[in-house]
């Protein structure tokens, strides 16, 4: 099963679909985003906060977070971390 991570104001995403945590504030990451929204894939998680990180999902959706993209990279790194334990001990 893949692990979830909490991105902000209740919101959850599957670790397992994420390709890339980005800072939004590049060009070329604000036309994504633009892109994104004339399409209708973009998930909008900052509840109205400023925008801080954008993750890239495998299914072409684009989810912005008011969170920094280092905190919902460490979220990620120790949901796997804590993971790959589990699985060490069990066997």
């Amino acid at each position: 099963m893949e692990k979830l991570i909490h991105i902000g104001f209740g919101n959850i995403v599957n670790t397992g679909k994420i390709i890339a945590i980005v800072s939004p504030d590049s060009a070329p990451i604000k036309r994504m985003v633009q892109n994104a929204k004339e399409m209708g894939t973009v998930i909008d998680a900052t509840q109205g906060r400023k925008t801080k990180a954008v993750l890239v999902m495998e299914s072409s959706q684009v989810v912005l977070s008011a969170l920094l993209p280092e905190t919902i990279a460490g979220r990620a790194m120790n949901d796997s971390a804590e993971n790959g334990e589990m699985q060490e001990s069990d066997s």
